[in-house]
């Protein structure tokens, strides 16, 4: 039983409690301060607009402005930063797909190393960025983007450590992901009061010993299996405190595999046949992926485009009023911050069924059980993503607090429902490189973002109006999604009864407190 499993790990000396929290809060600080930074590029860019950065794009009008000079048109200079965020956006994701396969094949510390030295680079290029070399921003926000979403991946494993809790700090992780956009905001408000913005980046860069710390203290060599092998421990260990890890390691049968070597996938009941493996291509080719990248690539491009367009956003709906678009752009900064509050409650849903006193289902039956949670996870997101979509459409200034509101909500969910989805539908030693897959096609559907904003920057003359009426359009196909869930549901719980295994788990059954993917 995993009860047993639990008090074999702490009686043996493996990784007890107060060690596990420490991951948990940690990587909870990690993901919340460092990981989603350029989801902040709207307070970034008011920051980098008042230093002069693209100021050469812009030209000056026949308009009239104060002081006998001419109004300037900086729509090249807004479609420039733009590109920036769509480069860095697209290498977010789409570099998600071989470091998912760096992840699955050479483990985690080698993964958060290239992560910490992409993150590092990426803040140092922006410290030494001047507006004669803000060409440095291009490398810079992709080195940040690639490094954070690498340190995030290597962080959803933490959830491996909580048994029936992994979907819910799944989600936590990837809400603490979002809430990460407001470390802009922070840097905005210190610029605001005289802090210089290379300073700012300098200490964060320096920041970088303590992601190594971690490192080596409180993560795995290789992966965080599930569910987790007796005495199994992670990091670094004081010599001291060795022992007991070798003395499991000296108790192992011959040949048998290791806590960091155990495999991921399930370990079939004892006298059962294991269940063939599930190949990669087989999983990446299914119509249960298919949808669900549809679903993902949809939402996303419908956020992205509304980040990366924010700014010129604002100033058209406040007329140019400068101290109103900065007020504007200070509250949905604040609203970011909320998506670590927000993102476990999609855990909740996935994991509702495993709360209460009833016995819980092991096996097929639990995976199905999970699948057939996910079903109403998926549904909510959309409906929040259709409402945000259909708030952002509304010319109006103050409807944007609401469109903040949702937007955070309707993020929150995705990313956190995107790798909770991924962790329950498919098997789990593919789950570094159907992640990264998944978000590398999203990115290419991402692309799509900077046409638009050329599209409204030039024939619609800074008016989103028409393209926001056809993103709604859009959002609409990822109902589709849930609905091929639900049919694999049907199908999966139909041969399950062919086969003769009972849908329902009988009163009084004894069965773990994890359930088994």
């Amino acid at each position: 039983m995993q009860r047993g499993r639990g008090a074999g790990a702490m009686a043996g000396g493996g990784a007890g409690l107060p060690k596990r929290l420490g991951t948990l809060l940690s990587g909870l600080l990690e993901c919340g301060a460092f990981c989603g930074l350029i989801f902040g590029w709207a307070s970034l860019v008011f920051v980098l607009k008042d230093l002069q950065y693209f100021k050469e794009w812009c030209q000056p009008t026949d308009m009239p402005g104060p002081n006998d000079t001419k109004l300037l048109d900086c729509n090249h200079q807004d479609e420039q930063f733009s590109l920036v965020f769509t480069i860095g956006s697209f290498m977010n994701n789409f570099m998600t797909f071989p470091m998912g396969f760096i992840f699955d094949r050479f483990g985690t510390t080698v993964a958060r190393l290239i992560a910490i030295s992409l993150y590092t680079s990426g803040t140092l290029l922006v410290a030494f960025s001047t507006p004669g070399l803000a060409v440095l921003l291009f490398p810079a926000m992709s080195m940040l983007s690639v490094g954070g979403i690498l340190l995030i991946l290597t962080n959803m494993q933490v959830g491996n450590l909580f048994g029936k809790y992994r979907s819910i700090i799944i989600t936590l992780y990837n809400g603490a992901f979002d809430s990460s956009s407001a470390i802009f905001l922070i840097i905005k408000v210190l610029y605001e009061h005289g802090l210089p913005l290379r300073t700012m980046f300098l200490f964060m860069a320096a920041c970088s010993a303590w992601h190594v710390l971690r490192t080596l203290f409180l993560m795995p060599r290789t992966r965080i299996p599930y569910p987790l092998p007796p005495a199994y421990n992670y990091g670094l260990q004081c010599p001291g405190r060795s022992r007991s890890y070798r003395t499991y390691e000296e108790k192992r049968a011959p040949g048998e595999a290791g806590p960091e070597e155990t495999p991921l996938e399930p370990s079939a009941p004892r006298g059962a046949a294991a269940p063939p493996a599930v190949p990669f291509l087989a999983c990446a080719c299914s119509a249960l992926f298919a949808w669900h990248v549809a679903w993902l690539s949809v939402l996303q491009l419908r956020h992205y485009l509304f980040i990366g367009t924010l700014n010129p956003l604002l100033d058209y709906l406040a007329r140019g009023d400068a101290a109103l678009v900065s007020t504007y752009t200070n509250a949905f900064a604040f609203t970011q911050l909320c998506g670590v509050l927000c993102a476990p409650w999609n855990g909740l849903i996935l994991d509702r069924h495993k709360r209460g006193k009833a016995p819980r289902p092991e096996g097929a039956l639990g995976a199905l059980a999970d699948l057939q949670a996910s079903v109403l996870s998926l549904v909510v997101t959309v409906v929040l993503g259709l409402l945000f979509s259909i708030a952002a459409a509304v010319p109006v200034l103050p409807v944007q607090f609401g469109t903040f509101v949702l937007q955070v909500l309707s993020r929150s969910f995705l990313y956190g429902g995107n790798a909770a989805f991924i962790a329950i539908a498919f098997p789990p030693q593919h789950f570094g490189k159907l992640y990264g897959l998944a978000m590398a096609l999203s990115a290419l559907v991402a692309l799509l973002q900077y046409p638009c904003v050329a599209l409204v920057q030039g024939p619609l003359h800074g008016d989103p109006f028409y393209v926001n009426l056809g993103l709604i359009a859009v959002v609409l196909v990822a109902f589709v999604s849930p609905v091929v869930v639900a049919q694999e549901c049907w199908r999966r719980a139909k041969e399950l009864g062919a086969a003769g295994t009972p849908l329902a788990v009988p009163p009084g059954t004894e069965t773990p407190d994890d359930v088994t993917h």
